[in-house]
């Protein structure tokens, strides 16, 4: 994610065509938004246009050209076009959005759109374009920059963190007094595979805070914790005392270095110090508990 934001930031200035690719929930329009408000464009209009509602009349109407793909396309002006899940075109929008795009060497022929395009999709166009859904030549019009955005279940290092942003979010928007996730439950966040990505989380968050009772909220996630903890006391039982004992000396280290980083909302040195263990000590446990490389030291 920070390698995102430092491309971004580059690539923002410039009216170089971005796309996003990720699954859905993963954050692609939130991405889009910053490239235009990062932008030169950002005092101009940001038109957003879903692709999935799109049949070739209205589609063309949203371009202001014809229906046949004739006219020009003046009504998003020189601010910025989104292209909402762009895949989702059939092959008359695709043909219209191509004749409406520069192609590198037009200059200021008229017909063209001027608006900086960002599109995003969740499928792989790759695959799209070898099975003769998505024209190439549209694909190359509109990668100028191809941005993949990992899923959440991938980057579980940034649930703590998000997890608290929603906490504030929608307990402000909510009118509720803030309450807080529990060791507990972030060992279920870490655990479970969010299929729906950030938008999942959020709605788990926003359940937390709405129904004020954190175990109701997350009944429903599927996770693999309990499953492990049973898996555990299979494995040591039929072994010796030292064993059982070693194994819940473990599970009683991760809940209190859970309970520390949730107190200090996961601020890994202020974490260290309440546990009174160094820094690297801590990092150290981290990785036995399950955490990788790039979470520890993110």
């Amino acid at each position: 994610m920070q390698t995102l934001e430092s491309v971004m930031g580059e690539i923002a200035p410039t009216n170089i065509p971005v796309l996003l690719i990720g699954e859905s929930g993963t954050g692609k329009e939130m991405f889009a938004n910053r490239v235009h408000h990062l932008s030169g464009r950002a005092d101009q209009l940001l038109a957003r246009i879903s692709c999935a509602a799109m049949n070739p009349t209205v589609f063309s109407a949203e371009l202001g050209m014809n229906a046949d793909g004739t006219g020009e396309p003046a009504n998003v002006g020189s601010g910025t076009v989104f292209f909402d899940e762009i895949s989702e075109l059939d092959s008359v929008c695709q043909r219209n959005l191509l004749c409406a795009l520069p192609d590198g060497d037009a200059g200021d022929r008229r017909g063209l759109m001027r608006a900086r395009v960002i599109s995003t999709t969740s499928r792989n166009l790759d695959e799209e374009m070898r099975a003769g859904r998505f024209r190439s030549e549209l694909y190359y019009r509109i990668n100028g920059v191809c941005l993949r955005l990992p899923p959440l279940r991938e980057r579980k290092e940034d649930i703590p963190s998000l997890a608290e942003y929603f906490l504030t979010k929608h307990a402000t928007r909510l009118g509720r007094a803030r309450p807080s996730v529990s060791p507990r439950t972030l060992e279920v966040f870490l655990n479970h595979s969010w299929p729906g990505n950030i938008r999942e989380l959020e709605n788990v968050v926003k359940k937390i805070v709405a129904l004020g009772n954190e175990q109701l909220a997350v009944a429903e996630l599927s996770t693999s914790a309990p499953v492990a903890r049973k898996a555990a006391a299979v494995t040591v039982h039929g072994h010796s005392l030292k064993v059982a004992a070693r194994a819940a000396s473990r599970e009683a280290e991760r809940e209190l270095i859970l309970e520390a980083l949730t107190r200090t909302r996961w601020n890994r040195k202020r974490a260290a110090q309440e546990l009174q263990i160094s820094y690297k000590s801590l990092l150290y446990k981290l990785k036995q508990i399950g955490f990788a490389d790039s979470e520890v030291n993110s």
